[in-house]
């Protein structure tokens, strides 16, 4: 790589991973996923007339968004999906990794008979291609908003939720992310 090839926000992104974490583990994971660029794609924030409320208005895109979401529970049977919120430019969750049939949590059969490990970062990956690929269905059918190579940034955040307290907050936060537009930090007016 040249010198006016290196970009440093680009080529020297640390890992968001705990060192020697096991991210197949039982547990509560709270995850957030932006898209390239905090493009606006999945709809706007609006405040209801008459009513002291601020909702997230779902474009076709967002409400193609929370349908794989809750798909995934289909795809990975060891996961329980708690809150979630798709919001114009972003997306927050929290995924539960639970043990299943008495099998270690985690793991499932794979083509040649062998348990495999599904990470978070699996089931994410996952994700992010079912609706990158439904989303270039809604551009060449519905007439959405085109893209330039990839609507998800690289990489996710996580958060391994550790107790009750923790979970009430978060949960709380994700709920309320919209009337908390305004202030978040991924509000391109903030950023």
């Amino acid at each position: 790589m040249t010198k006016s090839n290196y970009y440093p926000k680009i080529h020297n992104r640390k890992s968001q991973r705990l060192k020697g974490y096991d991210y197949s583990n039982e547990g509560l994971y709270f995850i957030t996923i932006c898209c390239q660029n905090m493009e606006h794609r999945f709809g706007e924030i609006i405040q209801i007339e008459g009513a002291n409320k601020v909702i997230m208005e779902f474009n076709g895109a967002g409400e193609m968004i929370n349908v794989e979401w809750s798909n995934l529970k289909n795809r990975f049977q060891n996961i329980e999906l708690h809150e979630f919120q798709t919001m114009p430019n972003h997306f927050h969750g929290i995924i539960e990794i639970v043990e299943m049939d008495g099998r270690p949590q985690g793991h499932a059969p794979t083509n040649n008979n062998s348990l495999k490990n599904k990470t978070i970062s699996d089931m994410l990956d996952a994700f992010k291609s079912i609706t990158t690929l439904g989303y270039i269905r809604g551009v060449d059918v519905l007439g959405w908003d085109r893209f330039d190579k990839k609507i998800w940034q690289r990489n996710f955040h996580d958060h391994i939720i550790k107790d009750e307290k923790e979970y009430i907050r978060i949960s709380n936060y994700i709920v309320n992310n919209p009337s908390s537009w305004e202030s978040d930090k991924f509000n391109p007016k903030n950023l």
